[in-house]
């Protein structure tokens, strides 16, 4: 029986002394599974970002007030991350490279963090960086919506000193913004192919992100103009868990949103793609 199949066998050796032996279960036979038939061959990453190498954008990365974490999270693409580098010359790094001089002719310069409006130095750069620069893109919660630097007095408790801060659009221009705390690290990665390829459909959105952002944009913008599916991609990209679906509908917690703009941006009905570019980008359609 299968029910004892595991157990041990007792046996007598040759002075009579009992030992015990285990036996297996003789393995039983799976049937093969068929292999799943592939319709649809998915677009080799890699290879898209040594095409589009050609190009070589002079790009600029610049931390302002922030944590850095954004950095980080475009490191994480681990198995595209050297390609991603190779696409790109990288000109100018102050957390990676010890940079000080604002280069000029910038293709792209990407911003982490927010202002600090008491911060000369910071106040010049930005000027300067939109200045020199194409193309700003405010990247993560601090740089596109100041996200919870806004709530920050800044210093130490024991200092009598104020400081605000602000984000990266209310002192210059900003061409596209990535929200998020940190910003995903899939997004950062297709945000620049399709920068340094000129994916135009795919960046169109990402120009109406920057400024002031709130969980309310949710009830407002989506929930109120009937445009909420219950998908729940808001309450995933939430950083803090500051929404819950109820009934099919997302609630915001006030207190635990920090304002950084990611729900919104990762809502599917905050914008509406063409049939083209879910092709394009879903399906690897050119």
């Amino acid at each position: 029986m299968k029910l004892f199949s595991g157990l041990k066998k007792t046996t007598k050796d040759a002075e009579g002394i009992l030992t015990m032996e285990r036996t297996n279960p003789p393995a039983e036979e799976k049937p093969a599974k068929a292999a799943p038939e592939i319709t649809v061959t998915p677009p080799d990453v890699s290879e898209e970002v040594k095409e589009m190498a050609t190009a070589k954008p002079r790009v600029l990365s610049a931390v302002l007030s922030g944590c850095t974490g954004c950095l980080v999270s475009l490191t994480d693409n681990y198995d595209i991350l050297l390609d991603l580098l190779n696409a790109i010359d990288y000109v100018y790094e102050t957390t990676l490279a010890d940079a000080r001089e604002i280069p000029e002719n910038i293709d792209i310069a990407i911003v982490h963090g927010s202002v600090c409006l008491q911060d000369k130095r910071q106040v010049e750069d930005i000027k300067k960086i939109r200045q020199n620069s194409k193309y700003l893109v405010a990247l993560g919660g601090c740089a596109t919506t100041g996200n919870i630097t806004r709530f920050s007095v800044g210093g130490q408790a024991a200092k009598p000193m104020h400081e605000s801060f602000a984000p990266v659009s209310n002192l210059v221009k900003v061409d596209f913004a990535l929200p998020g705390c940190p910003t995903g690290a899939e997004a950062i990665a297709n945000t620049v192919l399709a920068a340094v390829g000129g994916d135009v459909d795919y960046l169109a959105p990402l120009a109406t992100l920057a400024g002031f952002a709130c969980g309310c944009d949710l009830l407002v913008k989506i929930v109120g103009q009937g445009l909420c599916i219950g998908c729940g991609s808001c309450a995933m990209a939430c950083p803090t868990r500051a929404i819950e679906m109820d009934y099919g509908r997302p609630h915001v917690n006030q207190e635990l949103c920090v304002k950084c703009g990611a729900c919104y941006a990762q809502c599917p009905r905050s914008f509406e793609p063409t049939f083209e570019m879910i092709e394009k980008r879903l399906m690897g359609v050119e």
